[in-house]
């Protein structure tokens, strides 16, 4: 248990700083925690919701107190992540343990995939963001978006982020403040996400290992926000992509071969 407790903290250490610096890389949790700790998959859930949660009240203040954060917006998102979280940890626990595992490494690829072809293409110029989009002004539309995205990040682990902030860069909303507004939506999912899977652990001392994630978290995270002005975010997006790419193509590989 000790090995295990320091594991998870060295975890959630270095997933914080890449949260911190650039809000992206959460989604490698629930891949080290299923895929090479082989913890049980609820269990893996439940922690890694909860760093989420963490990591979402620091980085979305420090996101706020820079100016970066359109409140209306993320709350009308956050009351539709309410039910879709929900949804999101009822359909995982209705199919079985090896078709969520397999939608977990699916959708961590497609980030992988999705995060390397952004960076690829660099940091757009805000005179090239698109003009804002009228769905933004629809307060049905934003609930609907918030439920969607929710319920898919609560049912295979990812992060809002990877998530959230491509759909609202893209509907016209700047980029910086579109991760300010997806780190706050995020504890809003990770909250009922945590308390939801927490109701289907089986893991032993499993609240020693949720103090680890919460210490290591907060200790990565607030690292990784005084440094993000030191650390060139492209070429951590490309090695973070890269990394998840190769991770879950090889998880996707051993899940098969384990039949």
């Amino acid at each position: 248990m000790t090995y295990l407790f320091m594991i998870i903290l060295a975890s959630n250490l270095f997933v914080g700083i890449l949260l911190g610096v650039s809000s992206i890389g959460g989604f490698l949790l629930p891949l080290i925690f299923v895929g090479l700790l082989e913890l049980p998959l609820r269990d893996s859930l439940a922690l890694s919701f909860l760093s989420f949660a963490v990591a979402g009240i620091i980085g979305a203040y420090f996101y706020w107190k820079s100016g970066n954060m359109d409140i209306k917006l993320a709350t009308y998102l956050s009351i539709g992540s309410i039910p879709g979280a929900l949804i999101g940890v009822k359909l995982n626990v209705l199919i079985p343990d090896h078709a969520a595992k397999l939608l977990l490494y699916l959708f961590v690829l497609a980030s992988g995939i999705s995060l390397f072809l952004k960076s690829k293409k660099g940091d757009k110029k805000a005179s090239d963001a698109p003009p804002k989009s009228k769905l933004l002004d629809s307060k049905v539309s934003l609930l609907f978006i918030g439920l969607i995205s929710a319920a898919v990040c609560s049912l295979t682990g990812a992060g809002g982020p990877i998530l959230l902030v491509p759909l609202l860069s893209n509907l016209g909303i700047s980029i910086r403040v579109a991760v300010g507004i997806c780190l706050l939506n995020s504890v809003v999912i990770a909250i009922p996400s945590v308390f939801g899977y927490f109701q289907y652990s089986n893991m032993e001392n499993l609240e020693l290992l949720l103090t680890a994630s919460v210490i290591g978290q907060v200790i990565g995270t607030v690292i990784g926000s005084w440094s993000s002005n030191k650390v060139k975010v492209h070429y951590l997006s490309i090695s973070i992509a890269l990394l998840t790419v190769i991770s879950s193509t090889y998880m996707i590989i051993m899940l098969f071969l384990q039949q």
